[in-house]
């Protein structure tokens, strides 16, 4: 019984991400103001981008650049322990989806603000009722 409460409480930023994901996920379904969905989507979208700079990092590990002392021309393959560096590439690659989320957040937010302007409201229930009144 005291492995499994270890296990859990050492997984303790797994667990965060996953309450990260079902706020986000219950703001996108269970709201019905727009606003409250775009930033549903944006906690989620946050919840994944940490998951993955989570599982990016190596305890005792450093950064993969081999540096070379004055006079070495070669490295020996033995010289390069890969267990030793942090692999770049999910950090790199949340870069991107960062800035995906930045730019998906700011465009979702100016398509609400003409919806507003247009029908006057935000709420799911009123848009839907305004756009059968216009069929």
């Amino acid at each position: 019984m005291e492995a499994l409460l270890n296990e859990v409480i050492g997984k303790y930023n797994y667990w965060l991400y996953i309450i990260l994901m079902m706020i986000g996920l219950y703001a996108m379904i269970a709201k019905n103001n727009l606003v409250k969905k775009i930033v549903g989507m944006n906690i989620f979208q946050t919840a994944i981008i940490l998951f993955y700079v989570s599982i990016g990092y190596k305890k005792g590990a450093t950064l993969p650049i081999i540096m070379l002392t004055e006079g070495q021309h070669h490295i020996s393959p033995e010289a390069i322990d890969v267990s030793k560096y942090l692999n770049p590439l999910p950090h790199v690659l949340m870069l991107t989806a960062i800035v995906v989320s930045v730019a998906t957040f700011g465009v979702t937010l100016a398509i609400a603000l003409k919806i507003y302007k247009k029908y006057g409201t935000l709420e799911e229930d009123e848009l839907r009722l305004k756009l059968r009144e216009k069929e």
